[in-house]
């Protein structure tokens, strides 16, 4: 990731919160990379980030799914490492919400690109 661009050092920032349990704070730096994010390489990252720390399934659906849209829309060669963690991330939640055969799919896709999602 380019840590040169504000919304993705922001999302860098959020991480490091987030491994000292700043939860709180993780988020605002994702919702800050979110409201700085000036083009679909940049947002599909901060919606993928927002999501990771997402309060409800539903809401946890919204901005992974937003990510997806936006990683659609950028240049393939700047989010192809990143999709496995996306499809992964959007297979839980579609698991958390209910949806099982939108959650295998997208379990499928992240085996397909060599993640492989294990329960917990």
């Amino acid at each position: 990731m380019d840590l040169s661009r504000p919304a993705i050092a922001l999302c860098a920032e959020g991480t490091q919160l987030e491994f000292h349990k700043r939860l709180d704070e993780a988020r605002q730096r994702y919702a800050e990379a979110w409201r700085c994010a000036t083009d679909d390489y940049e947002k599909c990252i901060a919606a993928h980030y927002v999501g990771h720390l997402a309060q409800t399934p539903a809401e946890a659906l919204f901005w992974h799914q937003t990510a997806l849209e936006h990683a659609n829309r950028a240049e393939a060669a700047q989010v192809e490492s990143f999709m496995p963690s996306l499809y992964v991330n959007l297979g839980h939640a579609y698991e958390q919400v209910g949806d099982v055969t939108q959650a295998q799919h997208f379990y499928d896709l992240a085996a397909a690109l060599g993640l492989v999602h294990q329960d917990d």
